[in-house]
């Protein structure tokens, strides 16, 4: 039997194509879910993510406040980020049935205000954590 494998999935198999600042995370969120599976709360997965990144020698902040820069004032609207790793990938962890529209809206807006240029939704709450991840890049 002959399996026909698109270019996208060649590069991946050839590890082409990889973010270097993405694929670290990816394989720490991986290994989270593989222990863990779904059905959590997100509060869990972002425990055990900054255990696991801390393990892989990454470095990251949590929950890092972001202001809003509104008519030449910076306001402090309670608006955080989940991590920030690297300095540079803003990661938005979730735990629902499905993302929706308006969380990667919200990403994009974190990206934005935050001045990063790299960020990953990822919902937890999922079969198969490859169907729960989301890369963005302003």
């Amino acid at each position: 039997m002959h399996i026909l494998t698109t270019e996208a999935q060649r590069h991946r198999e050839n590890g082409e194509g990889r973010d270097p600042r993405t694929s670290p995370i990816i394989g720490a969120a991986i290994e989270v879910h593989r222990a863990l599976g779904p059905g959590l709360l997100e509060s869990t997965y972002e425990e055990c993510l900054c255990h696991e990144l801390r393990l892989r020698g990454l470095e990251f902040r949590r929950q890092v406040a972001i202001p809003v820069l509104y008519k030449g004032v910076s306001l402090d609207c309670g608006y955080r980020l989940d991590l920030v790793v690297q300095d540079e990938v803003v990661l938005e962890l979730k735990s629902v049935e499905q993302l929706l529209p308006v969380h990667e809206a919200q990403l994009l807006t974190h990206l934005k205000l935050s001045g990063k240029r790299v960020g990953l939704l990822i919902n937890f709450n999922v079969p198969l954590l490859t169907e729960g991840i989301s890369r963005k890049v302003l």
